[in-house]
């Protein structure tokens, strides 16, 4: 199979390629986004060194299993290492034997997190590699890859000790986008309409591995049914596998994600901190930059307030729909999703799926209304006046002096934009003028799956985006 997407990812790494220094990349993101994947497919499997780490192995095992990768591509023995000085002193004989091409030798560590065992000294001993050697072989390619997401910034991207500012280049892979999970739809030769293919993306996000396992003779609610609420759905227990692989003491991460999922909007710190009874501090302030870094969670501070007020959103489909449907699911009933079709819940859920992926295609919905190029910022937005109910679903704060309103609704058909719509959008507007005392021009767009139907009524709006616009590239 072909790479599909990943056109920024591709281009970094060509750069790597066709540079004329040392290079120490990082390629990191969330579990089952398809990094390893990317990586061998582009460089074809031709490295000069490739290994991988052995999940839950002793330090014992970790360092045999690196022998053996050493012994494939040495063809021959090595006398056993005793630590990882030995075991890296080894892979420098080993590149230093082999014939030098022209251009880069790449050498690919894989769950490079897993390798680092307890009292292993592995990361000092890579510090060594890479400063007495590596560092000074102007064809050597080192790339460092791994799902553990707080080991790859704690440990390599911010390390303080001999590894501090050596990363060259760090490779975030993100989720497919619309527009390519289309790609992957086609590639695999699986039919489905651009309003399936959202309906897989609110749950299952763009991640190539949950897309692999639609079976394309069933339809999206029959694969959703199979993957979560059969007996021996295969996903049944991914959201604590997903968090464990990512983040040491998971337990933390997973109460934040649950404090967000109830509240949309999203939440300060503070009360982020209350609602999940955790510890105000570094550790805090950790945990959320590596949640945010995986694109779990999104910060952001809302249309006229400061940074000190920013606010914690949860933006990642999967646990969004692990805690709405799927962890406080007492039955067991293998079609719950088939029967939760047009219920209240349901509808609930998939209104605010629908805006986290318009959220997820910002630049899209910026290409659609002619500023792609502009600086922008996006927020959501809620009137002081709890009663007046006034709420923003985006709002996209544009340098060029105007500001996007954007009203998200998710419909099965055209949106028909009666008198009470068109009243409840012209107040909010103006609540909104009101009370942030912009003095910039103001547009209300709407976003909706297959547009706006034409009427008096719809005059007043400025713009307009559809599902289509966002399948865009």
């Amino acid at each position: 199979m072909k790479i599909i997407g990943r056109k920024r990812q591709q281009a970094e790494l060509n750069s790597l390629l066709a540079s004329n220094k040392p290079e120490f990349a990082v390629v990191y993101g969330r579990r089952r986004v398809g990094k390893t994947y990317l990586i061998k497919e582009y460089f074809n499997n031709r490295f000069a060194f490739y290994h991988t780490g052995l999940a839950n192995g002793s330090a014992k095992k970790q360092l045999r299993n690196f022998q053996k990768s050493l012994e494939l591509y040495g063809r021959t023995s090595y006398p056993k290492a005793e630590d990882w000085l030995d075991a890296f002193s080894q892979l420098r004989q080993l590149l230093e034997m082999q014939d030098s091409p022209d251009g880069k030798r790449v050498v690919f560590i894989d769950e490079t997190p897993w390798i680092d065992t307890r009292r292993s000294d592995f990361v000092s001993a890579l510090e060594h590699f890479w400063n007495s050697w590596a560092s000074s072989q102007p064809n050597i390619l080192l790339i460092l890859c791994g799902a553990a997401t707080s080991w790859i910034i704690s440990k390599i991207m911010k390390n303080h000790g001999g590894l501090h500012n050596r990363v060259t280049q760090k490779i975030m892979l993100e989720p497919f986008t619309l527009a390519e999970c289309e790609s992957f739809f086609a590639e695999n030769n699986m039919e489905a309409t651009r309003h399936q293919i959202l309906e897989y993306y609110m749950i299952l996000g763009g991640i190539p591995f949950y897309l692999d396992l639609i079976k394309k003779q069933y339809s999206v609610v029959q694969n959703i049914d199979l993957l979560f609420f059969a007996n021996n759905a295969v996903l049944k227990d991914e959201f604590e596998n997903l968090y464990a692989s990512l983040f040491a003491n998971a337990e933390n991460y997973m109460r934040i994600a649950e404090t967000l999922a109830v509240k949309n909007k999203g939440l300060t710190r503070k009360e982020l901190i209350g609602g999940a009874k955790i510890l105000d501090g570094a550790g805090t302030a950790r945990m959320l930059e590596e949640l945010e870094q995986c694109g779990f969670i999104r910060k952001y501070h809302a249309f006229g307030k400061t940074s000190r007020e920013s606010v914690y959103q949860l933006v990642d489909f999967f646990t969004l729909f692990y805690f709405r449907f799927i962890k406080n699911t007492r039955h067991n009933d293998e079609h719950l999703w088939e029967h939760l079709i047009d219920n209240q819940r349901h509808r609930a859920w998939t209104g605010f799926a629908f805006e986290l992926v318009c959220l997820s295609h910002l630049q899209q919905i910026k290409a659609k209304l002619g500023i792609a190029g502009v600086l922008t910022s996006a927020s959501v937005w809620q009137s002081k006046n709890s009663e007046n109910g006034a709420q923003i679903d985006l709002v996209i704060d544009r340098n060029d002096k105007v500001v996007n309103l954007c009203e998200i609704k998710f419909y099965n058909d055209q949106l028909v934009i009666d008198k009470d719509l068109n009243a409840d959008l012209r107040r909010k507007k103006q609540v909104f003028k009101d009370e942030t005392k912009t003095r910039k021009s103001v547009h209300t767009t709407l976003i909706s799956a297959y547009g706006i139907k034409p009427n008096a009524c719809s005059r007043d709006i400025q713009s307009e985006v559809t599902m289509d616009d966002l399948f865009e590239l």
